[in-house]
């Protein structure tokens, strides 16, 4: 949760409301269905040293399709839910979101300093 919204404390219901809508929409498609995962395999003690290995990196998107283990329904529909969103899109309205919460932020703080090194862009804001 930092990585996405830094480490200002947001205590309003208008702040609740825009990250709530952030994770509900845009970030769980993006994260879910477009941004790939390298999953840990093993490790090997070489002397000193510890060897880790990981799988090819997937989506979640890509192992649930891979497992098998969902009927062929639900593959039909996840399959549709991945290729209605633009990823493109979604990145950049999660950036806008953001750039909403930032400012409902601002707006609570009034007129004082907001110290911009509380607050982490990870993605491009326009």
């Amino acid at each position: 949760m930092r990585k996405i919204f830094g480490y200002l404390r947001y205590d309003t219901y208008q702040e609740l409301a825009i990250m709530n809508d952030l994770y509900r929409n845009e970030l769980r498609l993006y994260k879910n269905l477009f941004q790939s995962v390298m999953k840990f395999q093993s490790k090997e003690r070489i002397g000193g040293r510890v060897k880790r290995k990981y799988e090819v990196a997937k989506t979640p998107y890509q192992r649930l399709i891979a497992s098998n283990q969902i009927p062929e329904e639900v593959i039909e529909e996840l399959r549709r839910t991945y290729l209605s969103p633009n990823p493109t899109e979604l990145k950049s309205s999660t950036g806008a979101k953001i750039a909403e919460l930032y400012q409902a932020y601002k707006e609570k703080k009034g007129a004082q300093h907001v110290d911009p090194h509380s607050f982490r862009f990870i993605f491009q804001l326009e």
